[in-house]
């Protein structure tokens, strides 16, 4: 996925292979069964290392 911004936190579980998560420009390597917050307004995108599947929760509070 391509670099972006969401205007909610964002929480990212990867639950099957290797996804390379940046947020505004640090690589993380994340495998699975690990997770990853990506706060609001940052600029993010995600890269397969090998094929992977997560979950996408979006974090909304007033």
């Amino acid at each position: 996925m391509s670099e972006h911004t969401a205007p909610f936190d964002a929480m990212v579980q990867v639950v099957d292979g290797t996804a390379e998560i940046i947020i505004s420009g640090e690589k993380n390597i994340l495998n699975k069964g690990e997770l990853i917050i990506m706060p609001a307004n940052e600029p993010h995108a995600l890269k397969a290392i090998e094929r992977y599947k997560m979950v996408l929760t979006m974090i909304r509070s007033n």
